[in-house]
């Protein structure tokens, strides 16, 4: 069997792989359509960087399964493959615990205003420890949008150090948002209102481009710190940089931006209390093997006549 990859695998995945007897072919590129002859000859795509368009899917009719390693699938034009029966294997829970440490990393880091003390002491300002900018924690309160794998651990986190934790889910499931020891709002507007924090942990959808713009972030208190570890989009980031420089929110962490790689000129970059980091909240060592080798297994399972369970749309195995 085949295996392109757009980018190397984990040492534990690439393993897998060879155990298997998988003739692998190494792309190191996002750019799928300039390296199309050899996904054409392959029986499944592993796919880290670049986008998987309808394109791409119909100039690859020998394609059997299409990788992702995480679990945001908006690389794939799902919809496309489910109509050829192609399913999309992803990795759901395999990052989230490595997401939701790094959300609260961000909520510490914003809170304390690490990013700017660090900057100004390595000039040699020793009086920025006198800006009293920073805020405790506990006795706080986190509003998580997306009470998911990731949004249920951050709440987890959130708890044991005293904060109080809300949430609010798109497809009104209570009972999830409660389970996770969440106090339930059914209004997205009341949570931005309430909460001292905002996390969000949606996938990117249509429903949820540009969720935060400038009505959703003039809702929020003026204290307020946001925090986005989902995708970039979400946020319309030239209104989050409008509403920092304006001091309609307090600050922000983010991890996700509207262009990957991120270019200098993102708004996002010039504005204060921000911290930012490069997409890679779930790039643990822990993680990104759990998402490599759960990708491949699927793939090898699909192949080998296997119905795996994470799969986008399970509607692929129905004949």
């Amino acid at each position: 069997m085949k295996f392109v990859l757009t980018q190397p695998l984990d040492e534990a995945a690439m393993k897998v792989l060879k155990e298997a007897g998988a003739d692998v072919y190494i792309a190191n590129s996002p750019d799928l359509p300039s390296y199309i002859d050899k996904i054409q000859e392959a029986d499944a795509l592993v796919i880290r960087v670049g986008q998987c368009t309808a394109e791409v899917i119909d100039a690859c009719p020998n394609l059997k399964v299409i990788g992702i390693t995480g679990v945001g699938y908006d690389r794939v034009d799902v919809a496309h493959a489910s109509g050829k029966k192609l399913p999309v294997v992803f990795t759901p829970g395999a990052n989230s615990l490595s997401v939701a440490e790094h959300t609260v990393a961000l909520m510490f880091a914003a809170a304390k205003n690490l990013s700017e003390s660090d900057e100004e002491l390595r000039k040699g300002n020793w009086k920025i420890r006198d800006a009293g900018k920073a805020i405790e924690l506990s006795g706080k309160k986190v509003g998580i949008i997306g009470v998911g794998a990731i949004g249920a651990k951050v709440a987890a986190i959130c708890k044991g150090i005293g904060m109080e934790t809300a949430g609010f889910s798109h497809s009104k499931n209570r009972a999830k948002v409660e389970a996770a020891g969440c106090e339930y709002y059914e209004n997205m507007d009341d949570l931005l209102r309430d909460c001292d924090f905002i996390t969000i942990h949606n996938p990117l959808t249509p429903e949820t481009t540009n969720m935060i713009s400038s009505r959703e972030l003039h809702l929020m208190k003026k204290s307020a710190i946001l925090i986005n570890t989902s995708r970039g989009p979400i946020v319309n980031e030239k209104d989050l940089a409008d509403a920092l420089n304006n001091d309609v929110i307090a600050a922000a962490g983010i991890d996700v931006f509207s262009e990957e790689p991120a270019v200098l000129d993102n708004p996002v970059f010039h504005c204060k209390n921000t911290i930012v980091t490069p997409h890679l909240a779930a790039l643990t060592k822990e993680a990104k093997a759990r998402m490599h080798v759960n990708s491949v297994k699927g793939c090898l399972a699909i192949l080998n006549g296997t119905e795996w369970p994470d799969v986008v749309d399970k509607s692929v195995y129905k004949k």
